[in-house]
């Protein structure tokens, strides 16, 4: 576990609790939930709404999900985002990788959280939950495991968010920060090495995990007077 902590230090991360504790709360997760701008993004938005993503970034959410699928016995976790507008780059991104929710237009997110628990049948602990800002501290006060996207610009919020106790992971600050989030998880997780060598070569399992995440809708909620789901 220290060399996994160590090779990250040597990026730039920050683990801001013990290696135990970090295992610990990485053990418990069934559900990995993703704020958008700022995280799959570096915040910048066009006028449309769009804003790029990275295929590392997909790549890495991918391995995320296979190697608790291989964990778990066939058993999918919840992967989900979570962000306070509408991105059709998320909602493209979501269906084309069949994650299980977007929870978009979402400016009280304690409140989204509430309802993703309640609908999705977890306890909080069970949550891991990457994020960059201010509106997404609601659920970083909650969730299990909370990772948090460090930016050179916001060197207080990061001050704040360490004083509080809010992160127990604080990324590079480098690009493809889902990336680093999702090989930290999968090597604390003891089985980086084992979905690697499986995505790489295919193997039946692989297969069997892309074939059954293929058949997995994606569903949308946003708030108007509540939070409902909704049609795209």
């Amino acid at each position: 576990m220290q060399h996994i902590l160590d090779t990250f230090a040597a990026i730039g991360g920050q683990v801001l609790v013990s290696p135990e504790i970090l295992f610990q709360k990485a053990s418990r997760i069934r559900a990995y939930l993703f704020d958008w701008d700022g995280v799959f993004t570096d915040g910048t938005k066009l006028t449309d709404g769009t804003s790029p993503f990275s295929e590392l970034d997909s790549m890495g959410l991918n391995l995320l999900r296979f190697g608790h699928w291989l964990r778990h016995k066939r058993d999918f976790a919840f992967t989900g985002i979570m962000t306070g507008e509408r991105n059709p780059t998320a909602t493209h991104l979501a269906q084309r990788e069949h994650l299980d929710a977007v929870y978009f237009r979402i400016k009280n997110k304690g409140e989204a959280f509430a309802h993703l628990l309640e609908k999705y049948h977890l306890q909080p602990d069970e949550v891991a939950f990457v994020f960059d800002d201010v509106l997404d501290l609601p659920v970083a006060r909650t969730c299990g495991l909370r990772l948090m996207i460090q930016r050179k610009a916001s060197p207080m919020f990061a001050e704040y968010v360490k004083s509080r106790q809010l992160a127990d992971y604080i990324s590079s600050g480098e690009a493809h920060n889902v990336r680093e989030m999702c090989e930290l998880l999968l090597s604390v997780q003891g089985s980086f090495d084992e979905v690697v060598d499986q995505r790489s070569h295919f193997t039946d399992d692989y297969a069997e995990y892309f074939g059954l995440r293929n058949q997995r809708p994606t569903v949308f909620y946003t708030k108007e007077e509540q939070i409902v789901q909704v049609e795209l």
